[in-house]
């Protein structure tokens, strides 16, 4: 089953298109079920996805706002984003 995951960051310019794109990279890479979008914060309310994966200082601000949610220290490492799939199985095993 394919998931839905919004990245936002403050403006969704900067951060976030750049995340979007390593994401994109390592989703295809490693297959992962994703389908990916970015966006503003000003759109995580009405998301109607099932992952919001931001910068790590952002997700801090968000925990208790959203159900699940990932956050990335370093934008441009991959290894580090590819280690979400195992974030992302834990944060969703409950709707799986």
């Amino acid at each position: 089953m394919i998931k839905k995951a919004l990245i936002a960051c403050r403006t969704g310019m900067g951060s976030s298109m750049m995340l979007k794109i390593k994401v994109d990279q390592v989703v295809r890479a490693k297959s992962f079920p994703l389908e990916v979008q970015h966006s503003t914060l000003d759109d995580v309310k009405s998301f109607k996805g099932d992952l919001l994966i931001t910068m790590a200082d952002v997700a801090d601000e968000l925990k208790g706002q959203v159900p699940y949610i990932i956050g990335i220290n370093n934008l441009m490492d991959k290894k580090e984003i590819e280690k979400m799939k195992r974030q992302e199985e834990e944060e969703l095993k409950d709707i799986v």
